[in-house]
Protein backbone atom coordinates (compact mmCIF):
# COMPACT_ATOMS: atom_id res chain seq x y z
CA UNK A 1 0.00 0.00 0.00
CA UNK A 2 1.57 3.47 -0.88
CA UNK A 3 2.14 5.70 1.95
CA UNK A 4 -0.10 8.93 2.17
CA UNK A 5 1.94 11.73 0.99
CA UNK A 6 2.86 14.62 3.19
CA UNK A 7 0.98 17.92 2.42
CA UNK A 8 2.59 19.82 6.23
CA UNK A 9 5.59 19.78 7.80
CA UNK A 10 7.45 21.74 10.44
CA UNK A 11 11.05 20.99 10.37
CA UNK A 12 12.59 22.41 13.40
CA UNK A 13 10.74 25.63 13.54
CA UNK A 14 10.90 27.68 16.14
CA UNK A 15 8.60 31.17 17.14
CA UNK A 16 10.20 33.64 19.61
CA UNK A 17 8.08 36.14 21.35
CA UNK A 18 9.72 39.19 22.69
CA UNK A 19 8.96 38.32 26.82
CA UNK A 20 8.67 35.25 26.53
CA UNK A 21 10.50 32.16 25.84
CA UNK A 22 10.57 31.14 22.04
CA UNK A 23 8.76 28.16 20.34
CA UNK A 24 9.90 24.92 19.78
CA UNK A 25 12.06 23.55 17.80
CA UNK A 26 9.05 22.10 15.86
CA UNK A 27 9.02 18.82 13.96
CA UNK A 28 5.27 17.87 13.01
CA UNK A 29 4.76 16.24 9.11
CA UNK A 30 0.77 15.93 8.41
CA UNK A 31 0.01 12.99 6.29
CA UNK A 32 -3.01 13.45 3.25
CA UNK A 33 -6.07 12.12 5.14
CA UNK A 34 -5.01 11.56 8.38
CA UNK A 35 -6.52 13.20 11.66
CA UNK A 36 -3.92 14.62 14.26
CA UNK A 37 -4.73 16.40 17.36
CA UNK A 38 -2.33 18.72 19.80
CA UNK A 39 -3.30 18.48 23.08
CA UNK A 40 -0.74 20.34 25.72
CA UNK A 41 -1.24 22.85 28.72
CA UNK A 42 -2.59 26.46 27.54
CA UNK A 43 0.29 28.79 26.63
CA UNK A 44 2.09 25.90 24.90
CA UNK A 45 2.33 27.34 21.61
CA UNK A 46 -1.00 24.70 20.02
CA UNK A 47 -2.04 27.68 18.04
CA UNK A 48 1.30 28.97 17.21
CA UNK A 49 1.49 25.45 15.42
CA UNK A 50 -1.71 25.78 13.76
CA UNK A 51 -0.92 29.29 12.46
CA UNK A 52 2.67 28.05 11.27
CA UNK A 53 1.07 25.00 9.18
CA UNK A 54 -1.50 27.41 8.12
CA UNK A 55 0.84 29.59 6.16
CA UNK A 56 0.20 33.11 8.61
CA UNK A 57 2.99 33.16 10.42
CA UNK A 58 6.71 32.53 9.20
CA UNK A 59 8.86 30.72 11.47
CA UNK A 60 11.69 32.40 13.30
CA UNK A 61 14.32 29.23 12.60
CA UNK A 62 13.71 26.00 10.71
CA UNK A 63 10.97 25.71 7.88
CA UNK A 64 7.29 25.53 7.78
CA UNK A 65 6.38 23.39 4.51
CA UNK A 66 3.11 23.10 2.54
CA UNK A 67 2.47 21.43 -0.04
CA UNK A 68 -1.16 22.11 -1.21
CA UNK A 69 -2.38 24.59 -3.91
CA UNK A 70 -3.50 28.10 -3.31
CA UNK A 71 -6.76 28.20 -1.25
CA UNK A 72 -7.07 24.67 -0.68
CA UNK A 73 -6.31 25.41 3.55
CA UNK A 74 -9.16 25.72 5.26
CA UNK A 75 -9.12 27.19 9.27
CA UNK A 76 -11.60 27.48 11.90
CA UNK A 77 -11.03 29.21 14.70
CA UNK A 78 -12.35 29.31 18.25
CA UNK A 79 -14.41 31.87 17.77
CA UNK A 80 -16.68 31.77 14.16
CA UNK A 81 -15.23 35.22 13.01
CA UNK A 82 -18.21 35.46 11.01
CA UNK A 83 -18.75 39.12 9.30
CA UNK A 84 -21.86 40.84 11.43
CA UNK A 85 -23.46 42.63 9.10
CA UNK A 86 -23.95 39.25 6.59
CA UNK A 87 -25.63 36.17 6.02
CA UNK A 88 -24.65 32.70 6.60
CA UNK A 89 -24.42 32.29 2.71
CA UNK A 90 -22.22 35.41 2.71
CA UNK A 91 -20.16 34.90 4.99
CA UNK A 92 -19.69 31.22 3.68
CA UNK A 93 -18.98 32.88 0.04
CA UNK A 94 -16.45 34.71 1.89
CA UNK A 95 -13.47 32.59 0.58
CA UNK A 96 -14.70 32.36 -3.14
CA UNK A 97 -15.63 36.02 -3.33
CA UNK A 98 -11.78 36.71 -2.64
CA UNK A 99 -10.84 33.95 -5.34
CA UNK A 100 -12.19 35.36 -8.02
CA UNK A 101 -15.53 33.36 -8.44
CA UNK A 102 -18.34 34.40 -9.74
CA UNK A 103 -20.91 35.72 -7.39
CA UNK A 104 -23.24 32.95 -9.43
CA UNK A 105 -21.31 30.06 -8.63
CA UNK A 106 -19.82 31.63 -5.30
CA UNK A 107 -23.49 31.45 -3.91
CA UNK A 108 -24.29 28.10 -5.12
CA UNK A 109 -21.16 26.30 -3.89
CA UNK A 110 -21.78 27.96 -0.71
CA UNK A 111 -25.61 26.64 -0.25
CA UNK A 112 -23.96 23.02 -0.96
CA UNK A 113 -21.79 23.49 2.09
CA UNK A 114 -24.52 25.04 4.66
CA UNK A 115 -26.70 22.04 3.17
CA UNK A 116 -23.85 19.84 4.31
CA UNK A 117 -23.71 21.07 7.87
CA UNK A 118 -27.29 20.95 8.57
CA UNK A 119 -27.99 24.91 7.52
CA UNK A 120 -29.49 24.95 4.07
CA UNK A 121 -32.84 26.68 5.75
CA UNK A 122 -30.65 29.37 7.43
CA UNK A 123 -28.57 30.68 4.16
CA UNK A 124 -30.55 34.03 4.56
CA UNK A 125 -29.79 34.35 8.72
CA UNK A 126 -27.29 37.06 10.13
CA UNK A 127 -25.06 36.09 13.05
CA UNK A 128 -27.17 37.75 15.79
CA UNK A 129 -30.09 35.03 14.92
CA UNK A 130 -27.72 31.88 15.13
CA UNK A 131 -26.85 30.11 17.97
CA UNK A 132 -22.93 29.32 18.73
CA UNK A 133 -23.85 26.17 17.61
CA UNK A 134 -25.35 27.45 14.53
CA UNK A 135 -22.63 29.70 14.16
CA UNK A 136 -20.17 27.12 14.45
CA UNK A 137 -21.26 25.24 11.54
CA UNK A 138 -21.82 28.30 9.42
CA UNK A 139 -17.58 28.95 10.24
CA UNK A 140 -17.00 25.43 9.31
CA UNK A 141 -19.10 25.51 6.34
CA UNK A 142 -16.83 28.76 5.03
CA UNK A 143 -13.66 26.26 5.66
CA UNK A 144 -14.90 23.43 4.05
CA UNK A 145 -16.74 25.24 0.96
CA UNK A 146 -13.46 24.98 -1.30
CA UNK A 147 -12.90 21.21 -0.28
CA UNK A 148 -9.66 21.85 1.27
CA UNK A 149 -6.79 19.36 1.18
CA UNK A 150 -5.99 20.48 4.63
CA UNK A 151 -8.37 21.88 7.76
CA UNK A 152 -7.07 23.26 10.47
CA UNK A 153 -9.25 23.83 13.54
CA UNK A 154 -8.40 26.10 16.60
CA UNK A 155 -10.06 24.85 19.79
CA UNK A 156 -13.93 25.57 17.81
CA UNK A 157 -15.55 24.01 20.43
CA UNK A 158 -14.03 25.88 23.52
CA UNK A 159 -17.39 27.97 24.20
CA UNK A 160 -20.01 25.34 23.70
CA UNK A 161 -21.94 23.65 25.90
CA UNK A 162 -20.86 19.59 25.81
CA UNK A 163 -23.60 18.31 23.85
CA UNK A 164 -23.28 20.87 21.56
CA UNK A 165 -19.50 20.03 21.15
CA UNK A 166 -20.69 15.67 20.54
CA UNK A 167 -22.89 16.71 17.89
CA UNK A 168 -20.17 18.94 16.07
CA UNK A 169 -17.77 16.38 16.19
CA UNK A 170 -20.03 13.77 14.96
CA UNK A 171 -20.25 16.21 12.32
CA UNK A 172 -16.85 16.74 11.53
CA UNK A 173 -16.01 13.35 11.50
CA UNK A 174 -19.23 13.03 8.92
CA UNK A 175 -17.35 15.68 6.73
CA UNK A 176 -14.51 14.66 6.96
CA UNK A 177 -15.31 10.95 5.66
CA UNK A 178 -16.56 12.16 2.19
CA UNK A 179 -13.97 14.09 1.17
CA UNK A 180 -10.96 13.21 3.25
CA UNK A 181 -8.93 16.30 4.13
CA UNK A 182 -6.03 16.15 6.30
CA UNK A 183 -7.28 17.62 9.62
CA UNK A 184 -5.47 18.85 12.53
CA UNK A 185 -7.73 19.63 15.65
CA UNK A 186 -5.77 22.01 18.65
CA UNK A 187 -7.65 21.02 21.54
CA UNK A 188 -7.11 20.85 25.66
CA UNK A 189 -9.74 18.68 26.18
CA UNK A 190 -8.01 14.66 26.42
CA UNK A 191 -11.36 12.78 25.81
CA UNK A 192 -12.21 14.81 22.55
CA UNK A 193 -8.65 14.27 21.32
CA UNK A 194 -8.93 10.83 21.97
CA UNK A 195 -12.61 10.64 20.21
CA UNK A 196 -11.59 12.88 17.29
CA UNK A 197 -8.24 11.87 16.25
CA UNK A 198 -5.79 8.88 14.61
CA UNK A 199 -2.90 10.59 16.44
CA UNK A 200 -2.50 12.36 19.30
CA UNK A 201 0.54 14.79 19.97
CA UNK A 202 1.32 16.06 23.49
CA UNK A 203 2.99 19.74 23.18
CA UNK A 204 5.39 20.26 26.48
CA UNK A 205 4.20 23.66 28.79
CA UNK A 206 6.88 26.04 28.26
CA UNK A 207 8.76 25.09 24.67
CA UNK A 208 6.34 23.86 22.65
CA UNK A 209 7.92 20.81 21.60
CA UNK A 210 6.29 17.60 20.90
CA UNK A 211 6.94 15.18 23.36
CA UNK A 212 4.99 12.81 23.01
CA UNK A 213 3.33 10.87 20.09
CA UNK A 214 -0.02 8.17 20.68
CA UNK A 215 -1.80 6.39 18.04
CA UNK A 216 -5.19 5.77 18.13
CA UNK A 217 -7.45 2.81 18.07
CA UNK A 218 -10.54 1.93 16.23
CA UNK A 219 -12.15 3.21 13.21
CA UNK A 220 -12.43 6.70 12.31
CA UNK A 221 -15.32 7.87 12.13
CA UNK A 222 -15.90 6.71 15.03
CA UNK A 223 -18.83 4.00 15.10
CA UNK A 224 -22.12 4.66 17.97
CA UNK A 225 -21.08 4.48 21.52
CA UNK A 226 -17.56 4.39 20.57
CA UNK A 227 -16.89 6.68 24.17
CA UNK A 228 -17.67 3.65 26.14
CA UNK A 229 -15.81 1.36 24.56
CA UNK A 230 -12.44 -0.08 26.15
CA UNK A 231 -10.17 0.90 23.21
CA UNK A 232 -11.16 4.81 23.67
CA UNK A 233 -11.13 4.60 27.50
CA UNK A 234 -7.32 3.54 27.42
CA UNK A 235 -5.88 6.17 24.78
CA UNK A 236 -7.35 9.25 26.61
CA UNK A 237 -5.56 7.60 30.06
CA UNK A 238 -2.32 6.95 27.71
CA UNK A 239 -2.94 11.09 26.27
CA UNK A 240 -3.51 12.03 29.94
CA UNK A 241 -0.56 10.40 31.69
CA UNK A 242 1.61 11.93 28.66
CA UNK A 243 0.39 15.16 29.86
CA UNK A 244 1.23 14.64 33.44
CA UNK A 245 4.34 13.20 32.29
CA UNK A 246 5.59 16.43 30.06
CA UNK A 247 4.34 18.75 32.81
CA UNK A 248 6.49 17.19 35.27
CA UNK A 249 9.30 16.66 33.62
CA UNK A 250 8.94 20.70 32.88
CA UNK A 251 8.89 21.61 36.66
CA UNK A 252 11.63 19.73 37.66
Amino acid sequence: MTEPSIIARLDGAVVRNAGRPPIGPLNLSVRAGEIVALVGASGCGKSTTLRLLAGLETPDAGRADRFVERGRTGLVFQHPTLMPWATALENTALPLRLAGVSPEQAAARSRAALARVGLEDRADARPRELSGGMAMRVSLARALVTTPDLLLLDEPFAALDSVTRRVLIEDIHRLWDRDRPAVVFVTHDVDEAAYMAGRVLVMEAGTGRIVKETAGEGPLPRPPGWRADPRHTAMAERVTAAMQAAMIERAA
